[in-house]
């Protein structure tokens, strides 16, 4: 009996071994209103490494990838993954996330302001010079983010999931598909937006969308068409999306890409919004939002440490 349970502990030991993160992990405050992890490769053999700068997509968006009801922890899970491949990264919960947290949400909070957040942790780093290269990845609304930021201080730029369209025309094709008159109402609404023009003249089924509150957001958003932005890159840029993504279409990463002749796409099959494989229909797709137990695309891991590497 001693005997097995000698063996027993010894391959728990092993596992437990064998799952050994090979990184130091550190919190780190950028500004007022933004902290993050940094992770760093222990196996760099004391050679400057590589920094991947993650931008979380849209919404009260923590550096996880999480919200309130919605854990995948995706964006710690791409972080991990890379940094184990040694390449340190860093992710950063959104202005807004701590804002909820304090009790203070700042009602006139700009898509400018996600714009110069990231270009803070940018400099931040930057001004360091820890790091071989300064890489930035954008998640979602968080591509546009990192086009942006990006485009004067960083050695590369990866879109994982980011819109080709304006926002407005998204939001456009999306109602469209689901109510083809409401998708009507929402071209008049976002007609008037993009001319800069507040209104109350939309559908209540879309209140949640075109509420008179977050206009002046969607109105500086809608300011930035990102195939422009993408097109003015003259760092390597890296476009990937997966196949099952409800959310963003392989279209959207085509025109990036069409936008920009010398970027890299890679489209992965049965990846979803928030990188995991699906093998299943849209219900599980959906529900995967909310599993954290799934590993995300080893494809995508793969991908972006090629691209880094290179």
């Amino acid at each position: 009996m001693k005997y097995y349970l000698l063996v027993f502990s010894f391959l728990l030991a092993s596992v437990a071994f064998s799952q050994e993160k090979l990184f130091s992990e550190a919190d780190i405050s950028i500004n007022k209103w933004i902290d993050g992890t940094l992770l760093t490769s222990v196996n760099n053999d004391s050679k400057k490494t590589a920094l991947a700068i993650i931008i979380a997509g849209s919404g009260p968006t923590d550096r996880n990838g999480n919200q309130n009801f919605l854990k995948n922890n995706a964006l710690k899970k791409l972080a991990e993954n890379l940094t184990n491949k040694g390449i340190s990264t860093f992710r950063y919960d959104k202005r807004i996330v701590k804002q909820i947290r304090k009790g203070d949400v700042d009602k006139d909070l700009m898509f400018d302001d996600f714009v110069s957040d990231a270009t803070d942790v940018i400099n931040y780093f930057k001004e360091k010079e820890t790091y071989s290269k300064i890489y930035v990845i954008g998640h979602s609304q968080g591509s546009l983010v990192g086009m942006l930021a990006a485009k004067e201080n960083a050695d590369g730029f990866i879109s994982l999931a980011g819109a080709g369209q304006n926002i407005g025309d998204v939001i456009v094709d999306q109602v469209t598909k689901m109510a083809p008159k409401l998708g009507e109402e929402a071209q008049k609404v976002v007609d008037k937006l993009k001319k800069g023009e507040t209104t109350t003249e939309y559908p209540q089924p879309l209140a949640s969308v075109f509420s008179i509150d977050i206009q002046p957001f969607m109105i500086n958003w809608m300011q930035y068409n990102p195939t422009e932005i993408i097109s003015e890159l003259k760092i390597p840029v890296l476009i990937v999306n997966g196949t099952k993504d409800l959310q963003v279409s392989e279209e959207e990463a085509q025109l990036l890409k069409d936008a920009n002749e010398d970027a890299e796409l890679k489209i992965i099959e049965n990846m979803n919004h928030v990188f995991f494989n699906i093998e299943g229909d849209d219900l599980e797709n959906s529900k995967s939002y909310n599993e954290a137990f799934r590993p995300i695309s080893t494809e995508l891991v793969d991908a972006i440490v090629q691209f880094i590497g290179s």
